[in-house]
Formats: C-alpha cells, structure tokens, sequence
C-alpha cells in the first residue's frame, strides 16, 4: 500500500495537521498530528488511527502498524528535541 494514499485517508478522516507514513516492506509506521488526540488516552489514540484504515487492516492490505499520536504543542516539543 502506498504510504501517501495512507496519509491522505487519515488527514481527511481525522483532520490531521500533520501525517507521515514511512514503510519497511509491510511495516509500516505512522506519525500523526492532531488537536483530534488531546485528551485522549493511548489506547483511544490509536484507535482513532485504526478506525480510518480498518477496511485495509482487515483485506490484509495493511499489516504490522506502528503509531505514533502528537497534539501540535506535543509536535513542536518533540521536533525541537529529539529531530
């Protein structure tokens, strides 16, 4: 599955400020950005990743998925120190 198709379908589901989609064969991981994740809990977050994509998850289309979830302040925090 093509990583730009991936983020397309989460910005217009979520309405992501940011998606980065990288893959490894068919690892792929996900970075995401949204005021869509504040307040929510780990597991919420990521469920609000799954649900966009399930219909590709479960055709075997997307396998093994790594998420990553930032509200932009997170975003800004995490770029200035660990990029």
């Amino acid at each position: 599955m093509d990583c730009k198709v991936i983020e397309q379908i989460l910005t217009e589901a979520l309405s992501l400020t940011e998606a980065h989609v990288t893959s490894d064969g068919s690892h792929y991981k996900v970075v995401a950005v949204g005021e869509c994740f504040d307040g929510l809990s780990r597991v919420k977050q990521q469920q609000a990743i799954y649900a966009p994509l399930s219909e590709q998850i479960s055709s075997g289309e997307l396998h093994a998925l790594t998420i990553k979830t930032f509200t932009p302040t997170q975003w800004k925090r995490e770029k200035l120190f660990n990029m």
